[in-house]
């Protein structure tokens, strides 16, 4: 057997990682786009006083976030 050089370990490592971290990459992008689409909805049902637990059970965006989103557009006008 022969010993790998720390390059071709190194190597291993990146090939290793690329397949799930190309797959990571497009699922956060993905989830940034359905973002875009649900932050407007999240706001309205927080401006209707949906309460926060209930967003986050049916979004699993969290009360923080859910909180966030409303202030800043409230501060978009």
């Amino acid at each position: 057997m022969t010993q790998q050089t720390p390059a071709q370990l190194r190597a291993q490592a990146e090939a290793a990682l690329k397949p799930l971290g190309q797959k990571r990459i497009k699922l956060l992008a993905q989830l940034e786009e359905l973002e875009a689409e649900l932050r407007p909805l999240v706001v309205e049902a927080v401006r209707m006083e949906v309460p926060f637990r209930r967003i986050n059970e049916l979004t699993a965006v969290s009360p923080n976030t859910a909180s966030a989103w409303r202030r800043k557009a409230d501060a978009e006008g």
